[in-house]
């Protein structure tokens, strides 16, 4: 639990001062890593045959990763020959650039991994292959590093899959080695800030969440077979809790609420949940359960509930945030998959190409509407984003733009 630091104190709390979500324009699953999308006057219902397609693109490649949409860029990566690319698109689907950011994931499970964090005029992604690299907004690549040679860092059975956190002047990073585990680089230059063992777990396919606690700042993530907090003003390692999986899987981002935190793994592990101490400086756990085992579509929290699906244990799960009790399980358009919230309704989409529009309901999984994604091909496992009413669905080597604003 060794932390190292690179940088004189004086100047590391100098950058750790100010937090820099209000600069964010686009992340991993929302403002708040939480799959919970800002949006009003979204549809309530969809025509039969679904939302209307606004417009759509092939060519990107492979992969997995969602877009990260600003008011006025889509930007998304693929992988194509073994090579990654970030793509540039206007909001009408043009392409405005496109620039490699080195070899991406030719393994098992092909394709990219990341999804860009958009800050400013700059643009963050890790390749599964462990390089953090930065662009600016007009395909300029800034700087990269090699986590895997800087770091010793480990890579996974399936690539590296963490997409980068930004606070301030800082990005944080997971490269997994047995010397270092976390790193806080700058997000301007690329240089060391701080370093943390943390018992030297490897990467467990997780991105980070920073959340404010009491008069602490928590940097929450997923290890190999741990779930760790770290101040993210000092860099200190806080605390850690077991939280072991088949295959070091631990993709899904801690959801934290009013200092409760829930954490969900695959392969029947099911979730924890954790209750931090009033300083942040401890947690404890409060309760677990094995129905809900979603092993990489996220879970999300609306009034009291926790909704997701399962792995093993396949289904829609609906479960109670104070007690853990299962309140149903549903088999519907498919019975696993990621799931996003915006405007009062949940947006599911299956892995069986199916995209829901459920109203939150604790009683019953409640399926208003749905339709099937038709372009693309391979797996259906990127998250949906959701932005100005427009849907964002990535399918493979496509990305198409729903409208479900009512206007």
């Amino acid at each position: 639990m060794k932390k190292i630091f690179v940088v004189t104190t004086l100047l590391f709390i100098g950058l750790g001062c100010s937090i820099a979500l209000g600069q964010i324009e686009s992340q991993w699953r929302g403002p708040n890593r939480d799959g919970v999308y800002p949006g009003e006057n979204l549809l309530k219902a969809w025509p039969e045959v679904g939302p209307a397609l606004i417009w759509s693109v092939e060519g990107l490649g492979e992969g997995y990763s969602s877009p990260a949409v600003t008011a006025d860029r889509v930007y998304l990566t693929g992988m194509t020959g073994g090579e990654g690319f970030l793509f540039s698109f206007d909001r009408n689907g043009k392409t405005v650039w496109k620039a490699s950011y080195g070899p991406e994931w030719n393994g098992s499970r092909p394709g990219a991994r990341t999804t860009p964090t958009v800050v400013g005029d700059r643009i963050y992604l890790m390749s599964a292959k462990g390089q953090a690299v930065c662009f600016s907004t007009d395909g300029k690549k800034i700087w990269s590093v090699d986590l895997m040679a800087q770091f010793g860092a480990r890579n996974l059975q399936w690539g590296m899959t963490e997409s980068l956190l930004v606070d301030g002047d800082r990005v944080f990073c997971t490269p997994g080695g047995r010397k270092v585990t976390i790193v806080a680089l700058d997000r301007h230059s690329g240089k060391t800030i701080w370093e943390i063992k943390a018992d030297g777990e490897s990467s467990g396919y997780c991105s980070p969440c920073l959340v404010k606690h009491g008069k602490r700042r928590l940097l929450l993530t997923m290890t190999g077979s741990s779930f760790v907090g770290i101040d993210a003003d000092t860099g200190d390692y806080l605390w850690r809790q077991s939280h072991v999986t088949d295959y070091t899987v631990n993709a899904n981002t801690p959801l934290y609420h009013n200092g409760f935190v829930y954490t969900v793994s695959g392969y029947g592990t099911g979730g924890q949940m954790f209750q931090l101490s009033e300083d942040g400086a401890s947690v404890k756990r409060v309760w677990s359960q094995r129905k809900l085992d979603s092993q990489m579509g996220a879970a999300i929290l609306v009034d009291g509930y926790i909704y997701g699906s399962g792995h093993n244990n396949r289904g829609w799960h609906c479960l109670d945030w104070k007690t853990g009790k299962v309140q149903y399980t549903a088999r519907k358009i498919g019975n696993k998959g990621a799931i996003i919230f915006a405007d009062g309704m949940m947006f599911c989409y299956s892995e069986n190409g199916y995209v829901g529009l459920v109203k939150p309901n604790p009683e019953e999984f409640h399926l208003v509407s749905s339709f099937r994604v038709k372009k693309g091909s391979g797996e259906h496992w990127a998250h949906p984003v959701i932005k100005d009413g427009r849907l964002y669905i990535r399918h493979g080597d496509a990305l198409m733009v729903y409208h479900i604003g009512d206007e």
